[in-house]
């Protein structure tokens, strides 16, 4: 027969583990931007590394202009286009929300008048 234990079990989260991250300092602006830096730095890096090993010429011609690029170089260009070409209409929505934003939360009336008559302090001296 198997044997009933009378200590009841644990459902809440373990107190040490709970002690332990409470203890870890909260993220800031500049710990996230500092993580972004690092990041950029080593993305910036790959792609050094990317264009210096791939340093054969290519020909290129774009709309009636010709020259040769590496084509590191050229590949690099054509992703950058590409961003652009995903990032202007994404623009474009951002502002049409925005200004569908502020005309909802434009104010009804004009700027709010003091209620209160000014005193005159001089009066009667």
């Amino acid at each position: 027969m198997a044997e009933i234990s009378s200590r009841p079990e644990p459902t809440g989260p373990d107190p040490a583990v709970a002690d332990a991250s409470s203890r870890r300092p909260p993220r800031t602006r500049w710990g996230t931007t500092w993580v972004m830096l690092l990041t950029a730095a080593l993305v910036l890096l790959l792609l050094l590394v990317f264009i210096l090993q791939n340093q054969q010429r290519a020909d290129v011609s774009f709309l009636g202009a010709h020259g040769h690029l590496p084509i590191g170089v050229a590949l690099l260009l054509a992703a950058v286009f590409g961003v652009l070409l995903v990032a202007l209409p994404g623009t474009a929505r951002i502002v049409q929300l925005r200004m569908a934003s502020r005309r909802h939360t434009a104010p009804l009336s004009g700027p709010a008048v003091d209620a209160a008559p000014a005193r005159d302090d001089t009066a009667g001296h």
